[in-house]
């Protein structure tokens, strides 16, 4: 068997890696000069900036990968002992993501606070709840809007009334195997001691894991190759690139919808129909360089607050880099985004930040991403129309977690059924 993979992101990279351990042949193309995908490092004035995931969870996984890429001397570890803010009413409160941090923030009043403890005896997601509902009605309207809400959907640059459990926050839940109270079974796994897996980088930032996967399995993997048509054949499938045309057995996509259906128009044009549904978010990211010093991760900012950038990263504080900042920025807290120039974005986010953290801040880069991330809003319901045909797979975010171990457990099982045929 031989197996084609479309995409050289993590998620392609994973795959390759995983069906090369299996002994499947594997060939893979990856339209860009570099791999990675989202997950992509540049050095601008002697800084790292992180074009895509600031930081990585080290899980077990994670780890062995690391290992046995040798990349054990290069990880960097950052502090996550420090507090998450919020940006509410002209404010910075903490986060209350411990029992101190709940007991003395002023996010959320007293009474917001007992509401919080009411959560164990509500139920579980209802059918066509929305994220938004459903944390209201778990936690009260305080704890969803200013904190709950933002914590999920600020990745994706979506507000909770939109996206509908079911396709998004209800299949993180299941998947962590809460089928009752989520403070219940957060509790347990504090008396339980569970720990939390330490968050990290590189020394020349999270790019590095990407490349290093792709140096080791370069002899399977194209760059600067993009597939421009999958057609399919008598024995299989057929990759047309601009340098020839590859036969596989099956294929795999890892790209976004979009390209994704347009790839697949002459193998199934209801396919295509159905994945030319998914909503993506383009995505604005500001780097700033700023003197501002106070200890955080960052902060969330939600969709009812008076602000028109989605949250920070303070680099500078938990990953010790020199005075670097991340911003976000999407369409839905600033409408102008796509219209707007690098300059313009680069003024916003440098205003935001001085109003939300009381110190100046100079842009130093933009970088943008379209499609952007998956919206997971109500137009995933086209998740229940996706018939795929014998031989084709997705394997990307938009059918899974986003993050990066998720798409490294996606690829882990895929390649599993291809090598069991």
């Amino acid at each position: 068997m031989r197996v084609g993979v479309v995409g050289a992101g993590m998620s392609g990279l994973s795959l390759v890696r995983a069906l090369d351990e299996r002994d499947v042949d594997v060939v893979a193309f990856e339209a860009n000069d570099e791999p990675g995908g989202v997950m992509r490092s540049r050095r601008v004035d002697g800084r790292v900036l992180e074009l895509g995931p600031q930081r990585l969870r080290l899980s077990p996984q994670i780890e062995s990968l690391v290992d046995d890429l040798g990349l054990r001397d290069q990880l960097q570890f950052g502090d996550d002992d420090q507090p998450l803010y919020a940006y509410h009413d002209g404010c910075l409160s903490v986060v209350p993501l411990s029992v101190k941090e709940a007991l003395t923030t002023d996010l959320l009043s007293p009474l917001g606070k007992l509401r919080i403890l009411k959560e164990p005896i509500t139920g579980p997601p209802r059918p066509d709840e929305t994220v938004d509902e459903f944390l209201t009605r778990k936690f009260g309207r305080q704890a969803a809007r200013r904190y709950l809400g933002p914590l999920y959907s600020g990745l994706y640059g979506t507000d909770p009334q939109d996206m509908l459990m079911e396709y998004s926050l209800g299949k993180a839940i299941e998947k962590a195997g809460i089928d009752g109270s989520i403070l219940l079974w957060v509790g347990r796994k504090i008396v339980g001691g569970r720990n939390t897996p330490p968050i990290c980088t590189f020394e020349n930032g999270l790019g590095q894991l990407p490349e290093r996967l792709y140096e080791t399995h370069a002899d399977a993997i194209s760059l600067e190759t993009p597939v421009t048509d999958v057609r399919e054949t008598d024995d299989g499938f057929e990759l047309v690139t601009d340098s020839g045309t590859e036969t596989v057995d099956e294929v795999v996509l890892t790209t976004p919808a979009p390209t994704s259906a347009a790839l697949l128009s002459n193998v199934d044009s209801g396919l295509e129909a159905t994945l030319q549904r998914f909503n993506y978010n383009p995505i604005g990211m500001v780097y700033l360089e700023s003197d501002f010093d106070r200890d955080g991760i960052g902060t969330l900012v939600g969709t009812h607050a008076d602000a028109t950038i989605s949250g920070l990263t303070w680099n500078a504080s938990f990953l010790d880099r020199d005075r670097l900042f991340t911003c976000y920025i999407d369409s839905g807290s600033y409408p102008e985004m796509t219209e707007s120039t690098d300059d313009e974005l680069g003024s916003v986010a440098a205003s935001e930040f001085e109003r939300i953290t009381g110190s100046a801040a100079t842009p130093i880069h933009v970088h943008r991403w379209e499609p952007g991330m998956p919206a997971y809003d109500r137009s995933w319901t086209a998740m229940d129309d996706l018939d795929l045909p014998t031989g084709i797979h997705l394997c990307s975010n938009f059918v899974g977690r986003a993050g990066i171990p998720g798409r490294v457990r996606n690829a882990t099982r895929l390649a599993d059924e291809l090598a069991d045929g």
